[in-house]
């Protein structure tokens, strides 16, 4: 069975495909947090920009490491099979 689903319908593709374009848009507004990229938005904040910066970029790289190892809740682990 080349193309998995799970119990809503959704193709395992379609699940990788956003997972991964969501680790991006995570990690690159980490960056833009770091780089000053909002400080338009929060001028006197210094302390946001890097607590944000590194929320993000953490949270990026959490879902990055559960994407690719396959650990994802939910989504055709063994415990969630029906047979």
């Amino acid at each position: 069975m080349s193309a998995q689903r799970n119990s809503s319908g959704t193709p395992a593709a379609m699940r990788n495909i956003f997972g991964i374009i969501m680790i991006i848009i995570y990690v690159g507004v980490g960056i833009l947090f770091f780089c000053g990229f909002f400080d338009i938005l929060f001028p006197s904040w210094g302390w946001m920009r890097w607590v944000a910066g590194g929320l993000f970029t953490a949270y990026g790289l959490w879902r990055a490491y559960r994407q690719f190892k396959g650990i994802e809740p939910g989504y055709g682990n063994d415990r969630d099979m029906i047979e």
